[in-house]
């Protein structure tokens, strides 16, 4: 079995010091400085635990943080492998505060293994998961259907470019029909249930109108990473070079699209994994209910809560749902 690496990404927006370094630098005028990006659900050792009770098979788990760790975190575990930003991010885009910065250069972390799975720090796992949930024979396992690319608004302002900037992309490097054809099992496959109906609609376009983001641990080749960066040098350096993500700039998807590009995935259940954005409080209850019931392997609590005032309140209610099915610590914790 090929050896497999998770990486997780970690900020702690409540950093004095992390809060002083970011106040020096002023965003450009389209940066995307949501306050969410940086909010704090006190809930990442749910995380390590369920790595530990079900992916005991993971070879090394790349901790990547511009410095701080959490205080609970047990800095010694033999798989656990603290990446700070000045380790592997060029100096001359230090410091950063965008996410496109730190998860577009993953490929230069020293010894990452060749087959890796990039967690956000609000993605869970809540069931066992074998090695083959992410890779099968060495392929990344996805579930690629296509739909028009979107974005979304908030006050006015254009904020999830990313789809769109990255399916142009890759039309620039491959021909949508010709993808398609060369294995059309990739992408209607009855693993994707209703979503097949939205790819066979955009069969008619001549290039890839965009694919429909899961938003759930992504299954990256590092190789991918490297040849994705050959292709596309000034693209990526762009885009890594800004201190806060800016709307108009790829993000890491554009590895996760070129790999469907190049047929090279195997197809994966819908079925799965979910990601629960979590606008309101009934939106929190269903995310809770879920976890509870251990009904996904893989869910994603995607913050998106617009009320500050709702916000403890969702953010207690999915939490005693993952200290429910987690509550033993972990022996990443102290």
């Amino acid at each position: 079995m090929n050896k497999i690496d998770f990486i997780i990404t970690y900020l702690d927006g409540n950093d004095i010091e992390w809060q002083k370094e970011k106040n020096k630098y002023t965003p450009g005028e389209v940066a995307d400085i949501n306050p969410n990006r940086y909010r704090n659900w006190d809930n990442l050792h749910y995380l390590f635990r369920g790595i530990e009770k079900f992916a005991p098979w993971v070879n090394k788990v790349h901790f990547v943080t511009c410095g701080h760790v959490p205080e609970w975190l047990n800095i010694n575990h033999p798989k656990l492998n603290i990446v700070r930003h000045d380790q592997y991010i060029p100096k001359e885009w230090l410091p950063t505060f965008s996410s496109r910065c730190i998860d577009m250069n993953f490929h230069r972390i020293p010894e990452l293994a060749e087959h890796f799975v990039y967690f956000n720090d609000d993605m869970f796992l809540t069931q066992s998961v074998t090695p083959e949930v992410f890779f099968h024979k060495g392929l990344p396992c996805d579930s690629p259907t296509m739909r028009a690319a979107q974005y979304i608004k908030v006050s006015g302002m254009p904020l999830h470019l990313a789809p769109i900037v990255d399916a142009s992309v890759i039309n620039q490097h491959f021909r949508m029909r010709k993808v398609v054809k060369a294995k059309p099992f990739n992408w209607l496959n009855p693993k994707y249930g209703k979503f097949n109906i939205a790819t066979l609609l955009s069969l008619g376009y001549v290039n890839f109108v965009g694919f429909r983001s899961l938003h759930l641990p992504y299954s990256y080749l590092k190789s991918t990473y490297e040849e994705v960066w050959e292709k596309e040098q000034e693209l990526c350096t762009k885009a890594s070079e800004h201190r806060f993500r800016e709307v108009t700039d790829v993000n890491h998807w554009i590895f996760t699209y070129w790999q469907y590009a190049l047929n090279k995935f195997y197809p994966r259940s819908l079925k799965e994994g979910f990601c629960f954005q979590l606008h309101t409080k009934e939106d929190a209850r269903k995310a809770a209910d879920a976890i509870y019931a251990k009904k996904y392997k893989l869910i994603c609590l995607n913050d998106v809560v617009e009320n500050n005032g709702d916000f403890i309140d969702i953010k207690e209610c999915v939490n005693t749902a993952l200290e429910k099915i987690l509550m033993e610590k972990s022996e990443f914790e102290l």
